[in-house]
């Protein structure tokens, strides 16, 4: 089941609630402003709408909306939270905090996210349809994708947007390859320079940190020298007090007292070994000492070997270390600049292909498109007749684009409509009025609920402007709808509220204030609801009588359907 719950805290006149949903079509009814609306858009917060201060209930310090949904793993939503690393088991829980005197956040899983984010997320989990500037249907957009969806062509315009973002590649390649050429001479003066220049210095790979080492080395030699010749006098080489001599006068002296105190032989062991350490280490810096001499020209060498690489450096801005790696990356540049010829030759050639597949894919698309464009607009203007748009049509247009090439095709997707005999065809968004707009989007839902993949509708005041018999087929629609997906719906007609596989009643209470209730609807509350719908505020039997044979025709007609699948 999509959407399992929703969680409302200090949002506009609802103090807290928190709703359990299920799946098929769920009605929510109420009287005129008991807060019906506030849940959806409640929930479209939680979805990535634009929030403000304004919607925080007065006296409040902030507002908090929760909403869970249960995913599988093959759902788009899915698929987006692993893409984005938040995903978990099938869990999908969006939060949304506003607060009065900072911006608003959001959280998916317990992760913050952007609100952007949010909002991706939320276009994947559930599609409003209502009398509200965020109609979905109204976006370019989603009219392409709805008829993509009923042609069943999605995966081709997959391959066709991959087509797409490889030869914007290769044009991209192909253009900086361009000009290149165009800079090819001064460039290749220069690169030449700088290559010579490097090449003439010479420098292997880890030259400069042993010329480094050298240096000090060199610069502290008579340091060094009178530093080792006095160590090397105090180990062995002085008349008295060495160090050898004072540990042999140990070592003799220890020899007369092993007789009457053998304990000291351990003693006298150590001080062996360490004669022997003395002497190695005398002869050792008497070797050193004589291979150690000043050198002042080849300390003058060096300094003005470090001093070449300092300044070329500088020229290259990169340390000097870094060097032979630049006289590397030169050589490459040169290379590719002194081929460019060939290179372009080549990019022009792919460029060319992926341009006549892209080409072909894309007429290939154009033809599903204009074929599903007119069984689609057979199909709603028929659904339209029964949900009392009386002698209207749609019209799916299908134009070629000015542009050279996008993302999803060559094609200018329209939804056209006539909500009156003889009144001629127009954009959606401005010839269908709100409860219009709400019945085509219902039926193109239940048209394309097979092949649909947002998991979640929403349809808020669908039946404004109807009633009697159409109100009925509207409220059938919705039934039917809500086999393949999960629907929510806010109705003020009995005829539409009956169909519900779960009602919700919406009231607004004062007590210390004004606040909204909700109540799940069954048996004998129901029945007063469609009754208080039928019959207004004094409900007699009579409408109670008219209520119960709504449900139970609903009922029975179910249990009708359910013989037939079978």
């Amino acid at each position: 089941m999509p959407l399992t719950s929703l969680f409302v805290r200090d949002f506009a006149i609802v103090r807290q609630l928190e709703l359990e949903l299920s799946p098929g079509l769920t009605v929510l009814t109420g009287e005129t402003g008991a807060g019906k609306s506030i849940l959806i858009d409640a929930l479209s917060l939680a979805l990535g709408a634009r929030a403000d201060a304004g919607n925080i209930r007065h006296g409040a310090g902030g507002a908090e909306i929760l909403a869970s949904f249960d995913l599988q793993p093959g759902d788009d939503a899915a698929v987006w939270l692993r893409e984005q690393a938040l995903s978990d088991d099938g869990a999908c829980i969006t939060r949304r905090i506003i607060y009065s005197d900072k911006p608003t956040r959001a959280y998916v899983n317990g992760r913050p996210v952007t609100v952007q984010m949010l909002k991706q997320l939320g276009n994947l989990l559930v599609d409003i349809h209502g009398q509200h500037e965020h109609q979905s249907l109204l976006r370019r957009e989603t009219q392409r994708r709805v008829l993509d969806a009923y042609a069943g062509i999605q995966a081709q315009v997959q391959e066709l947007s991959e087509l797409y973002d490889r030869f914007q590649s290769l044009r991209a390649k192909r253009d900086a390859l361009s000009q290149a050429a165009e800079d090819r001479a001064a460039r290749v003066d220069i690169l030449r320079y700088q290559i010579s220049e490097l090449e003439t210095l010479g420098m292997s790979v880890n030259e400069y940190g042993d010329l480094e080492l050298e240096h000090r080395r060199l610069a502290h030699a008579n340091e060094l020298i009178e530093g080792m010749h006095f160590v090397a006098q105090s180990l062995h080489e002085a008349e008295d007090n060495t160090a050898s001599l004072l540990l042999t006068r140990s070592i003799q002296r220890l020899d007369t007292l092993v007789e009457f105190a053998p304990d000291v032989a351990d003693i006298k062991s150590l001080l062996d070994e360490a004669l022997v350490q003395v002497d190695e280490a005398g002869i050792e810096l008497n070797q050193k000492l004589a291979r150690e001499e000043l050198d002042p020209q080849r300390l003058h060498w060096v300094e003005q070997r470090i001093q070449s690489m300092l300044d070329l450096a500088r020229k290259h801005r990169c340390e000097p270390a870094y060097l032979p790696q630049r006289l590397q990356a030169l050589n490459t540049e040169l290379s590719e600049i002194e081929n460019a010829g060939a290179n372009l030759a080549d990019l022009a050639a792919e460029l060319s292909t992926t341009e006549n597949q892209y080409r072909d894919r894309a007429r290939e698309i154009t033809a599903h498109r204009r074929d599903a464009g007119n069984r689609l607009s057979g199909a709603v203007t028929e659904q339209m007749q029964e949900l009392g748009i009386a002698g209207g049509r749609f019209h799916v247009k299908t134009e070629p684009l000015q542009e050279e090439l996008t993302r999803y095709g060559c094609d200018r997707i329209e939804y056209q409509v006539s909500a009156n005999p003889g009144q001629p065809l127009g954009p959606l968004s401005r010839i269908a009025s709100g409860g219009e707009l709400s019945r085509i989007s219902l039926a193109l839902q239940v048209i394309i609920s097979a092949v649909g993949r947002v998991p979640t509708l929403v349809f808020d005041e669908v039946d404004v402007g109807i009633g009697g018999g159409v109100a009925e087929i509207v409220g059938q629609k919705l039934r039917l709808l809500g086999q393949a997906r999960q629907v929510l719906c806010i109705t003020h007609l009995a005829q539409v509220a009956s169909q519900g596989y779960a009602h919700l009643r919406i009231h607004k209470k004062e007590r210390d204030g004004v606040f909204v209730e909700v109540r799940p609807l069954d048996g004998p509350s129901r029945e007063d609801e469609i009754a208080r719908m039928l019959g207004g505020i004094e409900i007699t039997d009579k409408t109670r009588a008219h209520a119960r044979d709504m449900l139970v025709r609903v009922a029975h007609r179910a249990q009708r359907s359910l013989k037939l699948d079978e």
